[in-house]
């Protein structure tokens, strides 16, 4: 396990041992991706409304979580999925999904192009970008790139098969070449995108438990 993924799940254990200091570590490893996400789901102005609900949500369950970092982010990214639907339909607006997804079902793309992009694509001057995609290439994008989901961990969390995103995904970093290209401006020098998680000060162990008192978003 590469050194940052050790430290997240080693934070998701001492977070689930009631460690408040654990949990702020995990939240900070994922909360800014996943806010990316949920952009992409329900817009920039309901976003952050959005993301606090769905960690609500992860405090309360976190005790029934089993696995490690890369479960604990697309656990996480279900979450968060699940809350946004809620809100769109509490709002009565839908996704802007174009296309049949089914079209995509048993056509994968030739190459990982989730791992290619990650040398290509600056986070902040895209996410506006990939919010111009159809539904299904805008989450695939996210999932894959953003979030750093592998396909399989991608298509658990859209309820769909691996194939299916990994086409979703090629074809919105397809589409988003061709926005850039139209627009260059909005690439500016295109940096790569930062690390997936962020280093800790130190691997959070179960050792250092402490009580938590109810979980805030002002405390995360």
């Amino acid at each position: 396990m590469l050194g940052d993924d050790a430290e997240l799940t080693a934070a998701v254990l001492a977070a689930q041992d009631g460690n408040e200091t654990a949990f702020r570590t995990v939240y900070r490893a994922v909360h800014p991706r996943l806010l990316g996400y949920v952009r992409t789901l329900v817009g920039d102005p309901d976003a952050e409304d959005v993301a606090s609900e769905a960690w609500l949500q992860i405090a309360r369950d976190l005790d029934r979580f089993d696995g490690d970092a890369d479960r604990f982010r697309g656990w996480a990214a279900r979450i968060a999925r699940n809350r946004a639907l809620d809100h769109i339909r509490m709002r009565g607006r839908r996704p802007a999904i174009g296309g049949d997804e089914t079209e995509l079902t048993g056509k994968p793309a030739e190459s990982d192009t989730a791992g290619e992009a990650i040398e290509a694509l600056a986070t902040g001057s895209t996410l506006s970008l990939i919010a111009r995609l159809p539904q299904d290439q805008a989450e695939a994008v996210v999932l894959r790139v953003v979030v750093g989901l592998d396909a399989k961990t991608a298509a658990e969390t859209l309820g769909k098969r691996p194939g299916a995103v990994r086409t979703a995904a090629h074809r919105g970093l397809k589409r988003l070449a061709e926005l850039l290209g139209e627009d260059p401006e909005s690439a500016g020098p295109l940096d790569a995108l930062p690390p997936q998680r962020e280093p800790q000060d130190s691997a959070v162990t179960s050792a250092s438990v402490t009580h938590m008192r109810p979980r805030t978003q002002k405390d995360m």
